[in-house]
């Protein structure tokens, strides 16, 4: 394929390129810069492109090759490393909010809470909060697993409920 046949191809495409790259992106000017690069690869990779194939379907492949490429290297910029000896970091969050006091409350606050639950809710939350399977917990208690479930997430409910204000 001639260069001014390879371009004029390329430019044809160019509105269902912005429309795909819009709907990887959901923002507009990433999906205009996704355009651009996909564009320069393009061209860059002409001599690569085959004769007798879909086009389209070559093109849109650079474009989601570049998107998924940006969305890796993205994901990896924001891996967090430890480098304490203490492990506990591991396992935090980062946006726990442990750093800040009005992101804190005390574990004798949350346990007076549950504690004020009836027994019919307090002891799944508790046995499911220990590490126990939602099966385990029915089976011990002798109840459906929905309702075991149910349960559970009206604790879990009544807890965001009462602790709004710390959020």
């Amino acid at each position: 394929m001639g260069s001014d046949k390879f371009q004029s191809k390329l430019m044809d495409l160019q509105s269902n390129m912005l429309n795909f790259a819009y709907m990887l992106t959901s923002n507009r000017d990433d999906a205009y810069d996704l355009l651009q690069d996909t564009t320069l690869k393009a061209l860059d990779n002409e001599e690569k492109f085959a004769e007798n194939t879909n086009f389209k379907g070559w093109v849109f492949t650079i474009m989601r090759n570049i998107f998924l490429n940006n969305y890796r290297r993205v994901g990896r910029a924001k891996a967090f490393v430890d480098t304490t000896d203490n492990l506990y970091h591991l396992n935090l969050a980062h946006d726990s909010g442990v750093e800040s006091p009005e992101g804190t409350f005390s574990v004798a606050e949350i346990s007076d809470a549950i504690n004020e639950f009836e027994d019919d809710f307090r002891i799944p939350f508790s046995m499911h909060v220990a590490g126990y399977k939602y099966d385990e917990i029915s089976e011990h208690m002798n109840l459906p697993l929905g309702t075991v479930k149910s349960r559970i997430f009206t604790a879990r409910k009544r807890l965001q409920t009462r602790f709004a204000d710390y959020r």
